[in-house]
């Protein structure tokens, strides 16, 4: 990785460039060849974890077919820069619409994610008129790479849990020169949107998320309609037998990380076992070739050698015992208020939980717009970036 300084200062922004040299991805290749898998599980579903089968497909197909300089290439084709923030250099990539007028938008990844699962929505939300929408649907795109992720640096002290993130936002799309912006995120994207938009910086105007942040500690929300009831069941089901990442994650990410830093195909294990409906997705996209939608297996492992070239499995780990474990320095910490600043929900099909509107608007006070729609899952972006980009032009639309 390099970068290049044009301007002095804390706060300069640095053009940016992805560069691994061929021996890194050599070493990769060394280690998939070299892995020692366990025997087959016992159960013909995902009960015991990634299935040897989705394992050993994916596994030849890393050693044999992928090929990471497609990936940093089409990385190096966008504008992507790098900034000090609070003593971190955070990664971000910057993409200014053609189009007059467009509204600046921050977009936030989730884990297991990066700026990877974002990039198919570049060319909808920047160049909308390419892809089916208006000029003024454009957006100005900045997509940061969470501290501890990709091509952001670790942090080296305590502190940085969602809130922090978020406030560096805050601080970011300002040095940008932006003074009127909107901000969206799903997963961990989602819990830093959250927080933006309760801690209400100079210049945000409205968020989206497309993962129900209140949700996440359990809760009591209304079971009064089927939809609701079902909703609180998928959420119980996913914190009783889905619930295995998280919890190391929040309590021991330091020991996880040892195999993600030393085992490329443990790396790729942890970072499949999520949740039940994309799982089958990407396992279905390397067992029987059918992806779905932009799922593919060439983005999966675009995203898995990111996290394993930039050597991040730890850190990325360690953002969910900053933000949820009962040891970090936010332990205990309650949420700040609600804040009335515009907020905009789509709840995607495959999500962990299908969200209904009555949950949405008994924690935001000024929902503006609700959707659901037909397909995609948790890692909406990725898998229908155009369905996905349509969902953005719609909810930010009043704020134009």
């Amino acid at each position: 990785m390099s970068a290049t300084t044009e301007q002095s200062g804390a706060t300069a922004i640095r053009p940016f460039h992805v560069e691994f040299p061929d021996e890194a991805v050599q070493d990769l290749r060394r280690r998939v060849a070299a892995v020692r898998l366990p025997s087959k599980e016992l159960v013909n579903d995902r009960s015991q974890g990634v299935q040897l089968a989705t394992i050993e497909a994916l596994a030849h197909y890393w050693l044999n077919d992928h090929d990471w300089h497609r990936c940093q290439a089409r990385l190096n084709a966008l504008p992507q820069f790098k900034t000090d923030i609070d003593g971190v250099d955070v990664h971000f990539i910057h993409v200014k619409s053609p189009h007059e007028d467009a509204l600046p938008l921050i977009m936030t990844h989730g884990w297991p994610g990066s700026v990877i699962e974002l990039l198919e929505t570049v060319g909808p939300l920047t160049d909308p008129t390419a892809h089916g929408g208006r000029a003024e649907d454009a957006f100005h795109l900045v997509l940061p790479s969470v501290p501890g992720y990709g091509f952001s640096a670790e942090p080296t002290k305590l502190g940085w849990y969602a809130g922090r993130v978020a406030e560096a936002w805050g601080k970011l799309m300002p040095r940008l020169g932006y003074t009127r912006y909107v901000a969206q995120g799903g997963d961990v994207g989602a819990a830093v949107t959250d927080t933006m938009g309760r801690q209400a910086p100079p210049g945000l105007i409205g968020i989206h998320t497309n993962l129900f942040v209140p949700g996440l500690a359990g809760g009591s929300f209304p079971t009064e309609t089927e939809e609701e009831r079902a909703a609180a069941a998928q959420g119980a089901a996913f914190r009783a037998t889905g619930f295995g990442y998280f919890l190391e994650q929040t309590t021991r990410p330091q020991t996880i990380g040892y195999a993600l830093l030393d085992s490329p195909v443990a790396l790729a294990a942890w970072m499949l076992d999520h949740d039940t409906d994309s799982y089958y997705k990407i396992s279905s996209a390397f067992v029987d070739d059918k992806p779905s939608g932009n799922l593919t297996r060439d983005h999966i492992l675009d995203n898995i050698t990111t996290y394993w070239l930039t050597g991040t499995g730890a850190s990325a780990a360690r953002s969910y015992w900053e933000a949820y474990g009962p040891d970090a320095p936010a332990a205990g910490q309650k949420p700040l208020p609600a804040s009335s600043i515009p907020f905009s929900f789509t709840t995607f099909p495959g999500e962990i939980w299908r969200t209904p509107r009555s949950w949405v608007e008994a924690c935001y006070p000024n929902v503006v717009y609700f959707n659901e729609v037909d397909k995609g899952g948790h890692f909406a972006a990725w898998e229908e970036p155009e369905l996905f980009s349509t969902e953005m032009r719609a909810a930010f639309k009043s704020l134009r």
